[in-house]
């Protein structure tokens, strides 16, 4: 099975099934002299870890993470950081109904069918549990990032569930009030009727899709390549690898179809030294508003970058529904039963940060923003083969130019 891997640089692969004996991830690419704790990991993974409240799966996870390798004294050495989070309350009994008997809307006739077998245990490798690598995988590069000199900064919160949206909020009200409620919502009055809706689908044994916002602040111009490496390609990707995601968008999104030309055109103005929310130098010039969402042909301006992500309901709920048995021929009563979110966007928030963080780190080691050999300042040997501002891929620079010699 391939696609367990997602960067170029900073990259991280994961391993485990949701019923398995572990979870984990490599991260490749970390420049070295960073100063990683273990604590900071914790605490990304006590955001997002089942069982903190009594709307999010039962399941007793403490999602204690290892550091196994890649660290010295504290510090990373430049080599991959190995991390482990052991599987300590799978029960994979109420699962045997549906080894032949796909769950409705789930993964597990489509994994059967590709590949002729699979871990049925809590949904195996398809199971959301799986991200709880992502998570270990993005608080490394939030330490990356934070002990950078760029002060980049990434913030979600729930802004929809089902049909009661969220007002919009203000950065510091994300900063504020986010985690102040089970919801993760920064609106503190729509939270408490987001709790409620999301009981009574839980006590009618259904469950309800929703919406998370997303910002990031402090992102360098520059970033991003055009066509399949513009950041947006990219973004996109990482939010659509989170399981159950059925649409991303970012600056005006779908509202940008109907606006004309001339409403959504950004004009150009020289910086001022008072946008306090754009990363540019008094003098440069900079776009007047933000309707493109901090992206101008798929490469970042700058300014904020902002969008949602959507998912639908959890699929694995306890009302009755209809399967077959692709074993007996016969047809079926589904009714899954355990423990499972009733809605995915309050755990999500630290998923989509984390997935952010990692995408922005990737793409500014990629740019030598951040050394990618070293983090104390001092130069270090670029990769070349993956750096394209390393001086030894520079052919005018004669100096800097390696000579292949055969040697017998």
């Amino acid at each position: 099975m391939n696609g367990n891997e997602f960067g170029r640089l900073f990259r991280f692969t994961t391993f485990g099934e949701s019923h398995g004996e572990a979870m984990g991830c490599t991260v490749s690419g970390c420049p070295a002299g960073v100063e990683i704790s273990e604590e900071e990991v914790q605490k990304e993974l006590d955001r997002r870890k089942p069982g903190q409240s009594m709307i999010t799966t039962s399941r007793g996870e403490p999602d204690e993470v290892s550091i196994k390798s890649g660290t010295l004294e504290g510090y990373t050495t430049g080599t991959p950081i190995g991390m482990v989070i052991q599987n300590k309350d799978a029960r994979s009994g109420k699962y045997e109904p549906f080894i032949t008997a796909p769950r409705p809307s789930h993964g597990d006739y489509t994994y059967s069918a590709k590949f002729g077998t699979r871990n049925w245990g809590g949904g195996g490798r398809s199971s959301a549990r799986e991200t709880v690598n992502w998570v270990a995988a993005g608080a490394v590069a939030k330490q990356v990032l934070d002990q950078s000199d760029h002060d980049v900064q990434v913030k979600a919160h729930v802004n929809q569930i089902g049909s009661i949206t969220a007002e919009d909020v203000t950065w510091e009200d994300m900063l504020e009030h986010t985690e102040d409620n089970e919801v993760r919502c920064a609106d503190p009055e729509k939270a408490e009727e987001m709790r409620d809706a999301i009981d009574r689908y839980q006590e009618e044994g259904d469950s309800i899709g929703g919406s998370v916002y997303f910002e990031c602040r402090g992102v360098p111009r520059g970033l991003g390549a055009p066509r399949f490496d513009s950041f947006a390609a990219r973004m996109g990707k990482a939010m659509f690898s989170i399981p159950a995601t059925t649409a991303v968008e970012y600056g005006q999104g779908r509202e940008a179809r109907e606006m004309a030309g001339v409403d959504r055109n950004e004009d150009w103005e020289f910086d001022d030294g008072t946008r306090d929310d754009v990363v540019s130098e008094e003098g440069d010039p900079v776009p007047v508003g933000n309707d493109h969402g901090g992206l101008q042909g798929g490469i970042t301006t700058g300014e904020p970058i902002y969008g949602e992500a959507t998912w639908h309901a959890p699929v694995s709920i306890p009302k009755k529904q209809e399967t077959v048995d692709w074993e007996t021929g016969e047809t079926k009563e589904a009714q899954v039963v355990g423990r499972h979110d009733p809605s995915l966007p309050p755990r999500a928030v630290p998923v989509v940060e984390a997935m952010l963080r990692v995408t922005i780190l990737d793409f500014m080691l990629l740019a030598g923003r951040i050394n990618p050999d070293r983090l104390d300042g001092r130069p270090g040997e670029y990769d070349t083969a993956y750096h394209p501002e390393s001086p030894q891929n520079d052919p005018d620079d004669a100096d800097t130019m390696t000579e292949t010699v055969d040697e017998d």
